[in-house]
């Protein structure tokens, strides 16, 4: 075996070894390929959802420095320069759970609770946008928010790379309290899932919403409407029978 044969098969192992121990596929991120539906997505609907299982930890540790999460937040409003993430972590868990994808618009946050609803100003040029935030991140001093590929073009940074930003809070999660939920259908399919929510928020005023769970092996999507006064779920309950939907369950 000559040298070079055993440079390149000790290389080749490398990389094997490199893919094998490594959560991401890419070592760096990259710009995802431009779609121009994202000129025409709908801003996120501020809701407030259940706080996720995930991502909620009262403190975590990054680095070596403590972040705490401001559970039970109302109020926030905060000045600082915002990053966008792309490619390399598209299609990966975020903190909650859920599959990061760059063509719609979430973020990630060192503490606000997971999910919040926030709006994002980029300061430069006075474009603002609604957000998602689903994420952890991003852990450097100066940075105050990550965001999606997506939000990023919309608020007109993304060839900049960071932008002067304001985030205020819209929509805190639910942490405690005394509503519930009405859970409509589960799927495994999750355009099954998107369609069936677009045709409840088309039918009624109450937020729609898809919670990812994992059930024997299988990941589902549960379209859930709420929260709810549990006083006005009979009244619901017969709007939906009108739209041919009968098989409900309420959850807290």
């Amino acid at each position: 075996m000559s040298f070079v044969q055993a440079c390149s098969i000790v290389l080749i192992l490398s990389m094997v070894q490199a893919c094998s121990t490594s959560r991401y596929q890419q070592s760096h991120d990259s710009t995802p390929i431009f779609q121009a539906s994202i000129l025409n997505l709908a801003e996120p609907k501020p809701i407030r959802e259940p706080l996720s299982r995930k991502g909620n930890p009262d403190s975590y540790e990054v680095w070596g420095q403590t972040y705490q999460v401001q559970k039970g937040l109302t109020e926030y409003s905060q000045q600082g320069i915002a990053s966008w993430y792309g490619e390399k972590f598209h299609g990966h868990d975020t903190s909650n759970g859920e599959k990061f994808d760059v063509y719609q618009f979430s973020a990630a946050h060192k503490s606000l609770p997971l999910p919040s609803y926030v709006r994002v100003t980029n300061i430069d040029n006075n474009e603002s946008l609604v957000v998602r935030v689903n994420d952890r991140g991003p852990f450097h001093d100066d940075r105050l928010i990550d965001l999606s590929y997506a939000a990023a073009v919309r608020l007109g940074f993304h060839k900049q790379g960071t932008a002067n930003v304001r985030v205020d809070l819209l929509a805190p999660p639910l942490a405690q309290s005394d509503y519930l939920f009405l859970q409509v259908a589960a799927f495994e399919a999750e355009p099954s899932a998107l369609k069936m929510q677009q045709r409840l928020a088309s039918a009624i005023e109450e937020p729609v919403y898809i919670t990812k769970d994992a059930a024997n092996g299988k990941l589902l999507h549960k379209v859930r409407i709420g929260p709810l006064d549990p006083a006005k779920i009979d009244a619901l309950q017969s709007t939906l029978q009108a739209q041919e939907i009968h098989s409900t369950l309420i959850v807290p």
